[in-house]
């Protein structure tokens, strides 16, 4: 019989495959090689004031209070953390009910859709949304 070993893949870490890991699709790959992933999601509504230019329309003294909601995915592969955010929508602080209502819809909306290529990855984790 001939010596098969040549042709046996080496087993190696994924994490060394790519050095840069900054997308959802990065670690969806890793899973989809059949490497355990292990997955954390925390939502945020980050608060930020938008100051105007001067060479822009409004006053240069202007502010405004917006917000964006994102999500910070917190990726374990082979023991290394590594964490990914994703920004779902911005609106403004202070808008009408509707509005933030019809922003958090978006934002859900698009939140299911990743978490749906995650899980097709069958990398598990506990789904939340902005309510």
């Amino acid at each position: 019989m001939k010596d098969l070993d040549h042709l046996k893949k080496k087993r190696s870490n994924p994490l060394t495959e790519q050095k840069i890991f900054n997308r959802l699709e990065d670690f969806i790959s890793i899973a989809r090689k059949g490497e355990k992933v292990d997955l954390t999601v925390v939502l945020n509504k980050r608060i930020f004031t938008r100051k105007f230019d001067p060479y822009t329309t409004g006053d240069p003294e202007d502010e405004i209070d917006m917000y964006i909601l994102s999500a910070d995915y917190l990726f374990v592969v082979a023991g290394e953390a590594m964490e990914v955010t994703k920004y779902y929508v911005s609106g403004i602080e202070g808008e009408s009910f509707i509005a933030t209502k019809n922003n958090m819809y978006v934002a859900n909306e698009r939140l299911k859709m990743d978490y749906k290529r995650l899980r097709e990855a069958k990398i598990i984790f506990l789904e939340k949304y902005w309510a």
